[in-house]
């Protein structure tokens, strides 16, 4: 790829250099790149050949970018246009007061799988909950545990940067990663209601001034209401990018040919769906709005993107990934945890499950396949990992959602462990489903 070998040292220091500056709040794409300079030089390559790794690695995740770039087209059109509001209330309004954790938790999963971001989900949702638990009793911290842990099942069946990042990591389509993830995504659902249903009583419970304090901060408001689309034009969006998506898996499975030979890519069906569902919507005069906002909302995750594409050609381009397959081996461990322990660390390590998995895949990618897992199996339990403890203080997540909840960072801490509960679910199945049963 660049022409050089670098010493397995030299790429471990520059993954360490990389990790440790994010952690000091040092831009993350920065952070990648300095880690990548440093760990190549360390690992015996020249200037000249540094460069060679840093172009060639960040080469290799450009397809990914393309995608993730098209994809905020329907996360434009999702988040400004009202859509995942109304989908939310809707889900909320007709399972009623007797299932308002369940209501709560699913609404938060359909929406993030639908294609909008989690934190962003969190934020749509969050109003709902704060008003429903003031009514019923319910604590803040089951509430969020119900919001987070509906949106991490939802994350991993989405059409957003950290699925894309997975399926293009082992050279998949977006849509085997997002129909494999299921069974993991429903199971992590449901912990995130048994857990949210057992710390219904625990904690301070919600109330109105908390609900109020929401409205200020700026989330949705359950007063917008009249502005929102009706509920059959906002899941038209949502609807045609996921039919489109399965038109080929559904094929493969059901053995039928004409569907099996359906191979539209994920860049032309996310924002295809986007626009017809704004248009559904009757919004084709806010196209230009809707459109800015998603790249808006993309340019961070393309950034890190091409940091990680840098970081992942040192990796590639050094001698470490044989070094830990050899490790592994001579530990007697199946090499088969190696995919979810790097999911878990990466993603640790940056509180981010797009960019856990970006390092993971770019960084471990090889080394991972290399003990004969298959390339989904391998995507299946990189991102299942990726999302056990994505939620640390140092990420961005952790305060948006403490802060639409209008929880302190103490209260915001106990609700971690739980929430690493639902990822760690949603990891041991995909690893026992893919990892040693299919």
């Amino acid at each position: 790829m660049s022409g050089v070998t670098v010493s397995w040292i030299g790429a471990l220091i520059g993954l360490a250099l990389a990790i440790f500056l994010i952690l000091r709040k040092l831009n993350a794409v920065y952070a990648l790149l300095v880690g990548t300079i440093v760990g190549a030089v360390i690992g015996g390559a020249n200037l000249v050949q540094t460069v060679n790794i840093v172009v060639a690695g960040t080469q290799s995740v450009m397809g990914t970018v393309v995608r993730v770039l098209a994809a905020g087209v329907l996360a434009g059109v999702m988040m400004e246009s009202g859509a995942a509001n109304t989908i939310a209330r809707t889900i909320v309004d007709k399972l009623g007061e007797s299932l308002a954790i369940v209501s709560l938790a699913l609404s938060t999963m359909i929406i993030t799988a639908v294609g909008v971001f989690i934190p962003v989900a969190v934020l749509i949702v969050a109003p709902i909950a704060l008003e429903v638990g003031s009514k019923l009793k319910i604590s803040k911290l089951a509430l969020l545990v119900a919001l987070s842990g509906g949106g991490k099942a939802g994350n991993i069946i989405s059409p957003n940067p950290n699925t894309i990042a997975a399926a293009r990591g082992f050279h998949l389509q977006l849509s085997d990663v997002m129909v494999a993830d299921f069974v993991p995504a429903l199971f992590g659902l449901a912990m995130a209601i048994l857990l949210a249903t057992v710390l219904r009583n625990h904690g301070e419970v919600a109330t109105m001034a908390d609900v109020e304090a929401n409205q200020v901060s700026g989330t949705a408001s359950i007063s917008d209401e009249g502005k929102l689309p009706s509920f059959r034009s906002a899941i038209v969006a949502p609807l045609v990018a996921v039919i489109l998506l399965l038109i080929n898996p559904i094929g493969s499975i059901a053995h039928i040919a004409i569907l099996q030979k359906f191979q539209v890519d994920a860049m032309y069906i996310l924002p295809l769906a986007g626009l017809l569902g704004m248009f559904a919507m009757g919004q084709g005069r806010h196209i230009l709005a809707y459109t800015k906002s998603g790249m808006d909302r993309m340019t961070d995750v393309v950034l890190i993107l091409i940091g990680a594409g840098a970081i992942g050609g040192l990796i590639t381009a050094s001698t470490l990934p044989a070094a830990i397959v050899s490790l592994i081996k001579m530990s007697g461990i199946s090499g088969t945890f190696l995919a979810p322990i790097a999911g878990i660390l990466m993603a640790a390590a940056t509180a981010s499950t797009s960019t856990g998995v970006i390092l993971a895949t770019g960084s471990f990618g090889k080394a991972i396949l290399s003990f004969g897992t298959a390339p989904l199996a391998a995507a299946v339990m990189v991102h299942t990992g990726a999302t056990v403890i994505d939620h640390l203080p140092q990420g961005n997540y952790f305060h948006v959602t403490g802060n639409a909840m209008n929880m302190d960072l103490k209260a915001r801490m106990k609700s971690v462990p739980y929430e690493s509960a639902v990822g760690l679910t949603m990891t041991i199945v995909g690893t026992i489903m893919y990892g040693f049963l299919l």
